[in-house]
């Protein structure tokens, strides 16, 4: 019996092993293929046009243009100018949105249990399913009566109104906080908002972390809003980078342009890195909570 278990055993774990290691192969393959665009982008952007042009197609330049990144920032594209301006607009489109989303949050968790409180969340709930193309042209009908278009109140708007996946967010991470501490510090004379700026809000990192970098990766990366609502003295990076790299007489430079694509994401590719484990922890902690 011994014999025939420590057998069935030595199986269990040769399956196992096999499994993991068709498991690995697997996502080696699916790396490697979702890899395959941004290698070739990164290669092409070191070729000339020419080469770029050539056919038959090569895979590697033959002199790798290293010039093309320091071309990038020449003064006639403005790219430095630009970037600054992009990282202003989603900096201060994040923290009005981290701010104003923690603040809705922290009143749908706190008030959970009242019955028009959660019928008013989940109403909330419900415009995460709207796609945002539906809303763009009432949108810029409004932005555009108010004369607000050309500048950047409409982020400044849509920061201070909150997002509802990232309200969603708050409300499941507070919903954690026992109620024990919030009625100790009442007893101590803290008011609603101190109890929230105090307690709540230094206490939830990783939500906060989570919202921030997702907001910030969204307008850094956003094309179509800037390309609608700005002009092109004041609008990103990502709209810029399409019209700026080309000749005198008009014709694109369709490498510089790469190379300018591979600097515009490695922040984005950097944000990522760095924040991931707030972003699955956030993510996380914020499903575990419910009433």
């Amino acid at each position: 019996m011994q014999a025939l278990k420590r057998v069935r055993g030595a199986r269990g774990k040769a399956r196992k092993s096999l499994g993991r290691l068709m498991s690995y192969i697997l996502l080696i393959v699916v790396t490697t293929l979702i890899s395959v665009p941004l290698i070739w982008l990164v290669i092409t952007s070191l070729k000339v046009d020419t080469e770029y042009l050539s056919y038959p197609i090569t895979f590697l330049p033959a002199v790798p243009q290293w010039r093309n990144y320091l071309e990038v920032f020449a003064p006639q594209y403005h790219f430095l100018r630009h970037v600054g301006l992009t990282a202003f607009l989603a900096l201060t489109f994040a923290t009005l949105t981290v701010l104003t989303s923690s603040l809705f949050g922290f009143a749908f968790s706190r008030f959970s249990d009242v019955k028009a409180c959660n019928r008013l969340f989940a109403l909330v709930v419900g415009l995460i399913i709207i796609p945002s193309i539906v809303t763009v042209i009432p949108q810029f009908i409004i932005f555009s009566r108010l004369h607000l278009t050309g500048t950047y109140w409409p982020w400044i708007l849509w920061g201070l109104a909150g997002s509802p996946f990232h309200i969603f967010l708050f409300r499941q991470f507070f919903l954690s906080f026992p109620r024990e501490l919030e009625d100790a510090a009442e007893v101590d004379g803290c008011t609603p908002f101190g109890i929230f700026w105090r307690m709540f809000l230094p206490n939830a990192k990783p939500v906060v972390a989570t919202s921030f970098i997702l907001n910030f990766v969204w307008v850094w990366g956003d094309w179509f809003t800037p390309l609608i609502y700005l002009r092109n003295d004041n609008t990103t990076v990502a709209v810029i980078i399409n019209t700026a790299y080309k000749t005198p007489t008009g014709q694109f430079l369709t490498t510089l342009t790469l190379a300018a694509v591979v600097v515009y994401i490695l922040p984005m590719v950097l944000t990522f890195f760095l924040g991931q484990q707030h972003i699955l922890k956030g993510v996380v902690t914020s499903g575990l909570a419910g009433r």
